[in-house]
């Protein structure tokens, strides 16, 4: 399909699904097509952005930066050559869209929305913060826990040629090569219904990934600013898996839910007087304040489905010994495998990789 077909067969296709949808189904698919069209009519090639006079050096410079980068995913990543991340969009705002996450009061496990074109995930997006906000009051006002977070990208899957935007475009280049690493790793593989899935594979991508990039092409000082990230956020994850294991237990026991409440309220205090003393030795690093800022489990579910399985795929790529076009191979047969079977498989693979000799 020519990408000039694709919007117009998304859009069709997304016309029809309103037809036969509620209400409040039309609205939340009319504010995502607004919002996808807007971005696809504002972008302009990073080529005449950077020849364009009127382009600040600043921005020139990263966007120069920006496709070598590129170029070194579909290069030394194997990731779909293609013209997405060849293009610039300026949002006018710090996010692209507001993703909602929420789980149940006693729960640790994500609530989950079933949508056109990308089946079941765990969130729900939204190009306008005020409109994320409202549905987060009305999944508060069910008695759910609920977590509204800003974010700087998303991948269209290769429906769309997705641009490089304003919201990114200024991270440490460890972190903007990552990004996009990332985003490029979902239209190598997209299980329609598997959130955690995806995001994990993707995860290990840009991992890996921003490894190679920095030991190719990074200095020193990048190389130890990326490993000093990536210890900050293993620690966050440990944080937060620890205390999701926590609170998992304390759901399941037969208690009264009065005295639940209150034994929930003290494992997340107990939480956020554990990130300060993790702070206390970071030097005082703010990144994750936000995420402590009245954390409950929607913000457990919300880390748990970006990296749950992240370990597993990065065993994998040791296994294929750093072969990305045979680790690819190996996901794309367990994606089209059922989720329990592909569950089953990943952990049998991974099992198998740790008992080989070296």
């Amino acid at each position: 399909m020519t990408g000039m077909r694709r919007p117009l067969f998304f859009i069709c296709t997304a016309a029809i699904a309103l037809l036969a949808a509620g209400c409040s189904s039309v609205d939340y698919y009319l504010q995502s097509i607004e919002g996808q069209v807007r971005l696809l009519w504002a972008r302009q090639a990073i080529a005449d952005v950077i020849a364009d006079p009127a382009t600040p050096p600043p921005l020139k410079a990263r966007l120069e930066r920006v496709l070598t980068i590129r170029e070194f995913a579909s290069r030394e990543l194997q990731l779909p050559d293609n013209p997405s991340y060849r293009s610039y969009v300026d949002l006018q705002r710090p996010f692209v869209v507001w993703n909602v996450f929420a789980a149940a009061e006693f729960s640790v496990e994500p609530r989950e929305w079933c949508f056109l074109v990308v089946g079941c995930v765990n969130y729900r997006g939204y190009f306008a913060q005020a409109e994320a906000e409202a549905y987060a009051r009305e999944l508060r006002g069910e008695g759910l826990d609920v977590f509204a977070s800003g974010v700087p990208a998303y991948s269209t899957l290769g429906w769309f040629d997705d641009p490089v935007l304003n919201a990114f475009i200024n991270y440490p280049e460890h972190a903007l090569s990552r990004l996009i690493f990332h985003e490029l790793a979902h239209q190598v593989v997209y299980i329609r219904g598997d959130t955690e899935f995806n995001e994990s594979f993707a995860t290990a991508v840009e991992t890996e990934g921003v490894r190679r990039w920095l030991a190719r092409n990074g200095t020193d000082k990048m190389r130890a600013e990326f490993d000093l990230s990536q210890q900050r956020r293993k620690q966050f994850r440990e944080l937060v898996y620890s205390y999701r294991g926590r609170l998992a237990d304390l759901y399941r026991l037969p208690i009264a839910p009065e005295e639940m409440r209150v034994r929930k309220a003290q494992a997340f205090a107990g939480m956020q007087r554990d990130y300060e003393l993790l702070k206390s030795q970071w030097g005082g690093f703010a990144g994750y304040d936000r995420f402590f800022d009245r954390p409950n489990n929607a913000h457990l579910a919300s880390v748990a489905i970006y990296t749950g399985l992240t370990p597993q795929f990065q065993q994998l790529i040791a296994k294929h010994n750093g072969d990305l076009a045979a680790f690819y191979g190996e996901v794309k047969e367990l994606a089209a495998l059922g989720k329990a079977e592909r569950a089953a498989r990943l952990a049998a693979a991974v099992a198998s990789a740790r008992r080989e000799p070296l």
